[in-house]
């Protein structure tokens, strides 16, 4: 009877992950983007309804970025349940990946879970053709975004990106 109050809106929390250096580069470019990804859209501003909910630079290293990974998705779970979360609520994950030779953004729609690197991570490991989560299936595993992909490639392209 009026205690209610209104209806919370809807968010959309985004995490963000990067790779830090790798074989021949000093310093990543995800790296650096994710490590400034917080202040400077505090200083642009973020859409009503999108938060940051957390930047972490993660090991290039397969086996080494896993434990991070893990802790970081686990606190993401946990502080969703601890906030008043409502059905309209959504998570986005985000992984800026590293390919030295790339000369543009490339945003994908899958990702495979095969591991088969051209050199040595950053801790020696040179997979061929293993699977980065066991537990999760095959190489031939995928998993697909529900994001827009085309709309987004549509509006990076519009800015120049």
């Amino acid at each position: 009877m009026g205690s209610e109050g209104p209806a919370a809106a809807a968010v959309t929390t985004v995490h963000v992950t990067g790779f830090k250096k790798f074989h021949g580069v000093s310093e990543s470019p995800t790296e650096a983007i994710v490590r400034n990804l917080t202040e400077y859209m505090n200083k642009k501003g973020l859409p009503k309804g999108l938060v940051i909910g957390s930047c972490t630079i993660l090991e290039t290293a397969g086996q080494g970025a896993l434990v991070p990974l893990y802790q970081t998705s686990q606190s993401a779970i946990t502080a969703a349940k601890e906030s008043e979360s409502s059905s309209s609520n959504r998570v986005i994950w985000l992984h800026f990946g590293v390919n030295s030779g790339a000369t543009k953004f490339a945003i994908e729609r899958q990702a495979v879970n095969e591991a088969t690197f051209r050199c040595p991570d950053e801790v020696g490991w040179k997979p061929q053709k293993v699977p980065i989560v066991p537990s999760d299936g095959a190489i031939s595993r995928t998993r697909e975004t529900t994001l827009p992909v085309e709309e987004i490639t549509k509006a990076l392209a519009k800015k120049g990106l």
